[in-house]
């Protein structure tokens, strides 16, 4: 499967200094948090999919996202080709930007049609990313 992926890991784990914890149960509290706020976002016909982990994102976009169909497809990838160029730029250079923030390339290609799901979730991921850490992708200021 070809993948296109965004893993934004910023799960903060603070352990304690008593050492009569049960670390099972922590796993399984963390694991459980893993996946309450991993978004998938993918088109299995065209075998692409991005995964997001990042802690309250999942709640963000159910709470804040204009509905599917507010935005056409093509406004959508117009935006996310643009913000994915910017963060790219932003990979490339972790001595300038915070390699904790951009960690990975995103394989985003203009040529191909991801969808609407992928472009939609893709684009409130950037505006979610832009307002939750103060940054600015390529010169256009999300709103919501």
């Amino acid at each position: 499967m070809k993948s296109l992926y965004l893993t934004v890991c910023l799960v903060f784990i603070i352990f304690s200094c008593h050492t009569t914890k049960d670390t099972h149960g922590i796993k399984n509290k963390e694991v459980a948090i893993m996946a309450q706020d991993t978004v998938r976002i993918a088109n299995d016909e065209l075998e692409y999919e991005i995964l997001i982990i990042e802690p309250g994102f999942n709640n963000w976009l159910i709470g804040r996202a204009k509905p599917e169909g507010f935005y056409t497809q093509q406004y959508l990838e117009n935006r996310n080709r643009l913000w994915v160029t910017a963060w790219n730029n932003r990979v490339l250079n972790p001595n300038q930007f915070d390699p904790l923030l951009y960690e990975a390339m995103i394989d985003y290609q203009h040529h191909i049609d991801y969808g609407y799901d992928v472009n939609y979730k893709l684009y409130y991921y950037f505006v979610y990313f832009q307002l939750e850490y103060n940054q600015q992708l390529g010169g256009i200021v999300p709103s919501i």
